[in-house]
């Protein structure tokens, strides 16, 4: 079955009839009839899966490196040029103040957020993603819809104008509000592939319902919005798309769930305190970006890979990066069962049992990260090995890279560095090759994490 999964090529059509013999009966997450609809929507969810994974993640992680590089230069001649000018300054005369593209540190802000028009040109978003997620267009390719209408009252034919009505159209969106807005929502909200949701120019919260739910579906962005107490629903009879409703079961109270979904990328989402986990990836989900959002107050806070049974999960590449991992939070920065994660460039300031975790032989990169580690001493460990003895995780590869480690805090590594990943397509020679942005400049590429206050006519 392992060897079915991993082998490609001419065995595609063979990976995936075992994938619907073995999967399908467990998979049906939420749902509750699995029926032709949902069987065909799993199928090309899968060989979505198989297509989106890439064989070579150095050359992911190089790309993103690059361009952290590069914007990190940009903002050291832009510092030079300030003292500069300052050195001139004097009879109280003041320099003329510059707009935000230079305040906004890390690659992905510095792509869209310097531009004052950036409300008349908001799908300039989609062309900023770095990592895993980096092909995800969401619904740059479909006209803006604007929610105007914060209800949720009917789940099975939504009112035009409310956020389920757009989310379950079976043609691209780019999704805004036309106000801010509180929504509750009765059950989870469904969305359907190739969706943006935009909270920017509102101050848009989910909060006091279910959560968001993606499941078999690609090309979604989640951006600008907070997340919060997010509690279990009763499942019953929900619209999932245009032409299709089903029954579904109780949801687990996730702020967001990936079930076996491709090119997601969910930035500057600030979540707080939801039931179950904050970000699930599971069931085969992968070319996944999460990245500038700040999270607070929850236990376990990212699940990449829920049973050790889904090897579909081997394929899984996710993105975490940019990111403020802040206060009250336990555990779980992620988790990781199987797949690779790269885990760059974060502001851990707390965890209370361990930050990284894993079982089943996931691949860890963790690079130019901070560490700030709590005051008990058995908790200082940057990294958890779960259900393995030292003789079987010794040689997964779990890798640290000029991460910042404060307070006592540690990483202990396991394999062998540079073993994850074939050589890169385009070799440097080694002094030249692209290093990440180190921890102890943290501060600066995270100082901005969660949602934003943009404003339209100005720089965000």
């Amino acid at each position: 079955m392992a060897v079915a999964y991993m082998n490609l090529g001419s065995h595609v059509f063979a990976f995936l009839s075992l994938s619907l013999a073995v999967v399908a009966p467990s998979i049906q997450a939420h749902i509750a009839v699995f029926d032709e609809y949902w069987t065909q929507r799993q199928a090309d969810a899968l060989r979505q899966t198989i297509d989106s994974y890439d064989p070579n993640p150095f050359n992911v992680t190089d790309h993103l490196n690059y361009h952290s590089a590069l914007a990190m230069q940009e903002m050291t001649c832009v510092d030079n040029g300030i003292r500069r000018e300052l050195s001139g300054v004097g009879g109280g005369k003041k320099t003329k103040r510059r707009g935000g593209r230079y305040h906004s540190l890390n690659a992905i802000d510095k792509c869209w957020r310097g531009h004052k028009n950036w409300d008349k040109n908001r799908k300039k978003l989609a062309d900023c993603v770095l990592g895993f997620g980096r092909k995800t267009t969401g619904g740059k390719n479909g006209p803006i819809y604007v929610v105007t209408d914060a209800s949720d009252d009917d789940l099975m034919n939504p009112k035009p104008g409310t956020l389920r009505y757009a989310v379950t159209r079976d043609r691209p969106l780019w999704i805004i509000f036309g106000r801010s807005m509180i929504i509750k929502l009765q059950q989870e909200l469904i969305i359907n592939s190739d969706k943006t949701i935009d909270g920017r120019g509102a101050n848009v919260h989910i909060t006091g319902g279910a959560g968001l739910t993606l499941q078999f579906v690609k090309n979604v962005i989640i951006h600008n919005i907070h997340i919060k107490t997010i509690i279990p629903g009763n499942g019953g009879m929900i619209r999932d798309s245009e032409h299709h409703f089903g029954h579904r079961t109780t949801s687990d109270g996730d702020g967001i769930n990936i079930f076996g979904s491709t090119n997601v990328w969910i930035d500057h989402v600030s979540m707080t305190n939801c039931t179950d986990g904050m970000i699930d990836a599971i069931m085969g989900s992968t070319a996944i970006t999460i990245s500038n959002c700040h999270l607070t107050d929850h236990n376990e806070v990212m699940l990449f890979g829920a049973r050790e049974e889904d090897v579909i999960d081997k394929k899984m590449q996710i993105t975490v990066a940019f990111n403020h991992f802040g206060k009250r939070l336990v555990q779980r920065m992620p988790r990781a069962r199987f797949g690779l994660v790269h885990v760059v460039n974060n502001d851990y300031t707390h965890w209370e049992m361990y930050a990284i975790g894993g079982n089943m032989n996931p691949t860890i990169i963790s690079q130019g990260n901070r560490f700030i580690a709590p005051p008990k001493e058995n908790c200082k460990q940057v990294t958890k090995r779960e259900y393995a003895k030292y003789s079987e995780w010794k040689t997964w590869n779990w890798q640290s890279e000029r991460d910042y480690f404060l307070n006592g805090a540690y990483f202990v590594k396991s394999g062998r560095a540079n073993a994850w990943s074939p050589a890169p397509e385009n070799p440097v020679p080694r002094q030249f090759a692209i290093q990440p942005q180190p921890g102890t400049k943290i501060r600066r590429l995270t100082k901005d994490a969660g949602t934003l206050g943009c404003r339209p006519g100005k720089s965000c």
